[in-house]
């Protein structure tokens, strides 16, 4: 049993526990110091870095001046940006946040503590909001399809998937091939704990209305579109049987239905009329063998490719065991 620790809010956690805090930003001068404060005032003992994503405002110069450690990642995107913060940073845990202001700084203490005791790879803090503005009808429509579609094809999910407030463990951060580039990051990283089957949880948190002046960044088309073919894409890279076959048997039905007629006449007749149509329907029986192989063939990669991110990802020792 370790101490309790007053540097990390009282929570029960070791006197040398390094706890990082990760604001990825881009234009939240009206919010960042806000959300710096809160979260310095959560995790005394943490140390809080906002990556600053080519802000055309004074984000930088605010985020330092309420005590932040500030880098830079000129990629643009969301996605380019936890990139960057996870191979850069070295802690034991890690917490992520945006900087709008948005979500319960409060909660973080609770969240570490969630992951430290059970000895989870990720807690994410799922939102609850009490304010029409700060999570608009379009956005919560839009994740709660997702977050569906995600149930479907891959057995589990989490009740707010698009959410970016999490705490991740090192050996989480460190396994992590981050390959998005915008906001599907959090969908990649919901994707990612659910293939490899790591421990996780949910802790539902309060969700804010933005400060004035502190506009979001996330179109809830554009941005929508994108995570969906996210899925889609995960869907196929890691599902290729499933997917693959589903596409079979799309091709197959269609030859069906086109050679019926086809079968019908030549019972009939003894003729075949329409030989476009003949030769149509074996290319498409062609394409659904293709198909159905291809998704068996790729799945035996997939597996090999899941087996060595399972070692990258046990190559680290879980969290409460170092």
């Amino acid at each position: 049993m370790v101490d309790t620790v007053s540097g990390y809010a009282g929570v029960n956690l070791p006197a040398d526990l390094r706890v990082a805090v990760l604001l990825p930003c881009y234009n939240e001068e009206a919010a960042i110091a806000q959300t710096v404060a809160g979260f310095r005032a959560a995790l005394p003992g943490a140390i809080v870095y906002v990556y600053d994503n080519n802000s055309s405002d004074r984000t930088v110069e605010v985020a330092r001046a309420a005590g932040a450690v500030v880098r830079t990642e000129r990629m643009q995107g969301k996605g380019n940006v936890v990139r960057r913060m996870f191979a850069d940073i070295e802690a034991d845990i890690y917490v992520m946040a945006d900087g709008d202001a948005t979500y319960d700084h409060a909660a973080a203490p609770k969240l570490v503590e969630r992951l430290w005791e059970e000895q989870l790879d990720m807690v994410v803090g799922a939102r609850k909001s009490e304010v029409e503005a700060a999570y608009r009808r379009g956005h919560r429509f839009g994740n709660a399809m997702l977050t569906g579609i995600l149930a479907r094809l891959f057995g589990r999910t989490f009740s707010d998937i698009l959410s970016g407030y999490r705490v991740f463990s090192r050996r989480f951060v460190k396994s992590f091939p981050v390959l998005s580039a915008g906001f599907e990051i959090e969908t990649e990283i919901s994707v990612h704990a659910l293939e490899l089957k790591m421990p996780v949880s949910e802790v539902m948190t309060q969700y804010g209305a933005r400060p004035e002046g502190s506009v979001s960044k996330l179109s809830t088309y554009r941005d929508g579109f994108r995570i969906l073919n996210t899925i889609v894409t995960l869907f196929r890279n890691e599902r290729p049987t499933m997917f693959f076959g589903v596409v079979a048997g799309m091709l197959a039905l269609l030859a069906i239905i086109l050679a019926v007629p086809l079968g019908i006449t030549y019972a009939q007749t003894g003729l075949v009329p329409r030989v476009p149509t003949a030769v149509l329907v074996t290319g498409l029986m062609i394409l659904a063998s293709l198909s159905l192989f291809t998704g068996l063939m790729l799945d035996t990669v997939v597996r090999g490719r899941l087996e060595v991110r399972r070692l990258a990802y046990l190559s680290h020792p879980a969290p409460g065991s170092l």
